[in-house]
């Protein structure tokens, strides 16, 4: 099959190029900056000099000419931050995302599959189990509620043939993970604290049982769908581990009721935003609804038309990120 991918040299992205190369696919990688080309082409795949926020490469040729004859588009690349104007990531995820849909769609590509984020319905949707038929309320972070509209406008876009499959990842974890150094860094600084004593239900993804979830939809299901490691757990449960194998011990760390960290965040993270800060405030909405609130995700749908079934375990998750 043949394969054009975004974010190839990203986390994700990079497992995902490793793991099509290793199946046999012909793989062609977008790549914006030479040491991202050099990367992908180390993994074994093409490398396509361009960036997604222009569709035309570094010497002035249209780069989604190299759609032609490629059978499934793979996005995973997004600028990813817990904060930000929405502006910012309508600018750099949602109207490149749908110009490279387009682009797939008049190339007559048979697949479109989107690597999205759970998180479209973290924000006033407060129900501690979601599935795909759940209204998603309004998120309350840029990023979120940009990949939420992003989805939407995709649904609605002109297809053609082009069928779309739209992944619905939570927190995705695994060896080479960067979301985890702003909790190591909360840590080290002694602002890390526990809500309600870690106790609340969080859920997570390792990047390999995502890699397997992307591999299925290149030519199963179509539509929306959560995919996870199936085994919610309280987060204190998740993060004590996981910060362990960055030398971070979490278990002496303070504990702050839900009743007073929400309202502190709301107070902070509005005058944050007012105030046009360029960092977000050492507690925010988004931070409490993840730390602070139960939320797990249905995949049946994932397991009835995917065929997913998550294969790499906590615990052997945890034992490759402490593996020299």
């Amino acid at each position: 099959m043949k394969i054009f991918l975004t974010g190839g040299s990203g986390f994700v992205g990079g497992a995902l190029l490793r793991r099509l190369v290793a199946d046999g696919h012909q793989v062609l990688a977008l790549a914006r900056t030479q040491s991202a080309a050099q990367q992908v082409e180390a993994a074994g795949a093409v490398a396509v000099r361009g960036d997604l926020t222009d569709l035309t490469s570094p010497d002035g040729t249209p780069w989604a000419t190299h759609l032609q004859g490629v059978d499934v588009v793979v996005h995973t690349a997004a600028h990813m931050e817990f904060w930000g104007p929405d502006a910012l990531f309508e600018r750099r995820n949602h109207a490149p995302t749908l110009a490279l849909h387009a682009a797939g769609v008049a190339a007559r590509v048979r697949r479109f599959v989107l690597v999205s984020a759970a998180s479209v319905s973290t924000g006033s949707q407060r129900r501690p189990v979601v599935d795909e038929s759940t209204p998603e309320g309004r998120p309350n972070t840029a990023y979120s509620r940009v990949k939420l509209a992003t989805e939407r406008a995709l649904l609605a876009a002109p297809a053609g043939s082009t069928e779309l499959v739209i992944l619905r990842p939570p927190f995705v974890w695994g060896a080479g993970m960067a979301t985890i150094q702003g909790f190591v860094d909360a840590a080290e600084a002694g602002r890390f604290a526990w809500i309600d004593h870690g106790r609340h239900t969080v859920d997570a993804i390792h990047v390999n049982n995502l890699i397997a979830a992307v591999v299925l939809a290149l030519t199963r299901g179509r539509g929306i769908y959560h995919v996870t490691d199936g085994a919610p757990m309280p987060i204190r449960d998740l993060l004590t581990p996981l910060l362990a194998t960055q030398g971070i011990d979490l278990t002496r760390s303070r504990s702050v009721p839900l009743a007073v960290a929400a309202p502190l965040a709301a107070v902070l993270d509005t005058a944050a935003r007012l105030l046009r800060r360029p960092t977000a405030p050492p507690l925010t909405r988004w931070l409490v609804s993840f730390t602070g609130r139960d939320r797990s995700y249905d995949i049946t749908a994932a397991r009835r038309d995917l065929g997913y079934e998550p294969s790499i375990s906590f615990a052997a998750g945890l034992a490759q990120m402490t593996t020299p």
